[in-house]
């Protein structure tokens, strides 16, 4: 994990620092409401950061290596900036979340919140973190609505949400539209998908990482225009927290550790092609199962995860055996002749022989990767390089150090990565020219099957 700059080792070190932040803080905003005993020293003397959250992929969940999760990682860095342990609080409903604050059984909710101006009344809010907007969803067939008045059945959304405000606020008044406390944003989806409701609304950042999973969900339009996402805390509390976390935020954001946060849940599922989404889920079902015993066999062999393995034949040659590239490369993991005979592979148009060569291969380039370069940016620059070859991969490293980003992230380096089809830069590498831009392509493409693998076989190598 990204290592920012330490906060303290003493948690008394934490409370005196933030006499100063308090103070000057206290003095640009005025003490013009009755306050909470000082919230820094509470947890200090506590020793830990309680944070309260809900249950869904965009913001806490369990695998089988622990807890998971945008918001839980975010808030573990938070943790560990102040030098306390994180005790998540997590829930399954909205109209549980806010009554922890309320209770005063967490300190923050850290959950995916959107500061609204209802909210705002009655809670604090962080610094925004990221923008979303509200859209309007439906199933993919059927007649797309182009405003409110072209809504034909109902629209159900999670009660507690940010979509009830913005729904209440509507000038329309013929609109049939409803909450409930059963289901939530994602159980709303599969409800639209399955038929049952015709509309719900969504999030954009829950919205794209749901649409590489459900092609058929359709944007019918936007809600609303883009909306701060921050964490929220009691209003009664003093400045002291806001202060810590005007500060972190800052931090997170000057090191790159936010950057590189964002990137690994939402950096590769932003852009959405529903055609090959569509099919890659068909060949799943059709194809993945003729080849699916050599996936597992040969990633556990050379210590790989088969869902990757099976996430990148896909990106090479759609699971055919039989593929070949304008310029030589053939067989379902693409192998050129020169890597083939490399990897022992005797025919590049055995699929088995194929797969354990690629497997082989990839797992070559892991372990030529920089010790020091951590998962999972460690993944994404062997693929890289399997597209695009080591040297050139190294070459992109270095021009990225060169302008001033960390050469070791991935969601650094494939900014600079396109550099190397322009002679200005490339001229003064060593390996000369690269279609950089196609690396970058390669790897997200991968990504996104890959997620989609392990949602539908699960988050463990088995």
């Amino acid at each position: 994990m990204h290592q920012f700059r330490s906060f303290t080792i003493l948690n008394k070190s934490i409370i005196s620092r933030f006499i100063v932040c308090v103070f000057v803080l206290s003095a640009s905003l005025g003490c013009q409401q009755e306050t909470h005993v000082n919230t820094v020293q509470e947890m200090a003397e506590r020793g830990t950061l309680r944070v309260g959250t809900i249950y869904g992929s965009t913001t806490y969940y369990l695998t089988p290596d622990g807890a998971a999760g945008f918001e839980y990682e975010l808030a573990r860095a938070f943790a560990e900036y102040l030098n306390l342990e994180l005790e998540i609080v997590p829930v399954y409903d909205l109209a549980e979340l806010f009554p922890l604050l309320d209770k005063d059984k967490v300190d923050i909710l850290a959950a995916g919140l959107t500061a609204t101006e209802k909210r705002r009344e009655n809670y604090r809010f962080a610094p925004g973190y990221q923008k979303i907007s509200e859209k309007l969803v439906f199933k993919q067939g059927n007649i797309r609505p182009r405003d409110w008045s072209e809504l034909d059945g109902t629209l159900v959304i999670t009660a507690h949400s940010s979509h009830q405000e913005t729904l209440q606020k509507l000038e329309e008044t013929n609109v049939d539209w409803r909450v409930t406390n059963e289901q939530d944003a994602e159980e709303l989806i599969q409800a639209v998908l399955n038929e049952e409701i015709q509309y719900t609304i969504v999030d954009s950042n829950l919205l794209a990482v749901n649409r590489r999973l459900y092609p058929e969900l359709s944007i019918a339009f936007s809600v609303s225009k883009q909306q701060n996402l921050a964490w929220a805390f009691n209003q009664a509390y003093d400045d002291s927290l806001y202060a810590l976390l005007i500060d972190f935020f800052g931090d997170v954001r000057s090191s790159g550790h936010f950057a590189q946060l964002e990137d690994k849940y939402f950096g590769h599922v932003r852009d959405f092609d529903y055609v090959d989404t569509r099919v890659f889920i068909q060949a799943i079902d059709q194809t993945l199962p003729k080849y699916r015993n050599w996936f597992e066999q040969y990633a556990s062999e050379y210590d790989l995860d088969w869902k990757l393995l099976a996430a990148q034949s896909y990106q090479e040659s759609h699971w055919d055996p039989k593929a070949k590239s304008p310029t030589g490369v053939r067989g379902i993991m693409m192998l050129t002749l020169p890597t083939a005979r490399q990897m022992d592979v005797k025919s590049r148009l055995d699929a088995e022989q194929n797969i354990r060569g690629g497997a082989r291969y990839l797992s070559s380039l892991h372990r030529r990767i920089p010790a020091r370069i951590q998962e999972p940016d460690r993944t994404w620059f062997a693929l890289a390089a399997y597209n695009i070859g080591l040297g050139h991969l190294e070459d992109a490293r270095r021009i990225t150090q060169s302008l001033g980003a960390d050469p070791d992230k991935w969601h650094e380096v494939k900014k600079y990565l396109p550099l190397l089809q322009k002679k200005k830069y490339y001229k003064w590498t060593r390996y000369g020219y690269a279609r950089g831009n196609e690396a970058v392509h390669y790897v997200e493409n991968i990504r996104r099957y890959y997620d989609s693998l392990i949602w539908f076989f699960g988050q463990d190598n088995s």
